[in-house]
């Protein structure tokens, strides 16, 4: 006898994938099919499920029982090319850093995952911004130290980056935002120079932000939901420090920058003007995915940013 369907109240449209994933004819079709893999999925892997979690904009996130009664996490999320590297990261890293991966379904893009808890974020710790970004290094160091999976599990950081210069210069010619084309230039630059001269390659989280950082019984700081590649290390930083107490709402931003890229870098091993360097780039890049968006002004704001990460770099 087929079971009923799945209760309406673990699908609320209230959930921030309904408005990321409902914007396009794809995303809507498989919205429309998500209640029926989160049935099968809890099927076959025997999970109880609890109320979903109001936090990613690209999967649907709940919490579990599993068959021996432990807590666990489910993740189904809409396919796409970041959310790839998830399962192959976190098997990688075995638990080192990072929650660890108890199953995954490639075809249905679920993973069930390591519960944190408590599970507060990393941002709403009340520890002083320069002890959360040593904590924070100590998770990256341990992300690092992971041997890379087969060649081919995932992504390089190089050929991704390759693609964003190659689109930041389509985007600035075709949107024409009216932005400093010689910073635009810099950082489509950056983007293909820096991983080609980066002195070790490692298994890079890809969205290090501290909300991507969770409190924990096992270990008290352990990453979630990474994006990852292989490649440059100097990659990872950049969101820690820019959301961390953002340097921007001080007074004085720049010193405040300098000493928590000096502070971070010795933490990683990494020169600080490599850090800002990536910094730079990863902004630029960010700049004209806004302008792609329609959001000229926010554009605008990042470039200003950029510019002043560049001069700290030096460039």
């Amino acid at each position: 006898m087929a079971r009923a369907p799945l209760s309406s109240d673990l699908f609320p449209a209230g959930l921030p994938v309904y408005a990321t994933v409902g914007s396009t004819p794809d995303g809507r079709a498989w919205l429309d099919r998500l209640p029926a893999v989160v049935r099968s999925v809890q099927e076959e892997w025997d999970l109880r499920l609890g109320a979903p979690l109001h936090g990613g904009s690209c999967s649907w996130v709940a919490p579990v029982r599993i068959p021996d009664g432990g807590d666990a996490v489910l993740k189904v999320t809409w396919p796409h090319r970041e959310a790839a590297g998830e399962a192959p990261a976190l098997r990688a890293w075995g638990g080192s850093g990072a929650v660890r991966l108890l199953r995954h379904d490639l075809d249905r893009y679920a993973l069930l995952v390591e519960r944190c808890t408590p599970g507060g974020e990393l941002d709403d710790s009340p520890l002083p911004a320069d002890e959360r970004l040593l904590l924070a290094a100590g998770v990256l160091r341990e992300l690092w130290a992971a041997p890379a999976p087969p060649e081919g599990e995932l992504e390089r950081v190089a050929d991704v980056c390759a693609e964003w210069a190659g689109t930041i210069e389509d985007r600035m010619a075709r949107i024409r935002p009216g932005y400093d084309p010689g910073l635009v230039r810099l950082g489509a630059r950056l983007l293909r120079e820096l991983p080609a001269t980066a002195t070790r390659e490692v298994v890079v989280h890809g969205d290090f932000n501290p909300g991507n950082i969770l409190s924990a019984w096992r270990r008290p700081w352990l990453a979630i939901d990474p994006k990852s590649m292989v490649g440059d290390p100097g990659y990872d930083p950049w969101p820690l420090l820019e959301q961390i107490d953002d340097p921007f709402e001080h007074d004085a931003p720049r010193p405040v920058l300098r000493e928590r890229f000096a502070l971070v870098a010795d933490a990683l091993d990494e020169p600080p003007a490599r850090l800002l360097a990536w910094a730079t780039a990863r902004t630029v890049e960010n700049a004209l995915w806004c302008a792609a968006q329609g959001d000229i002004q926010d554009g605008a704001e990042e470039l200003e940013v950029a510019a002043v990460l560049a001069g700290l770099a030096g460039l």
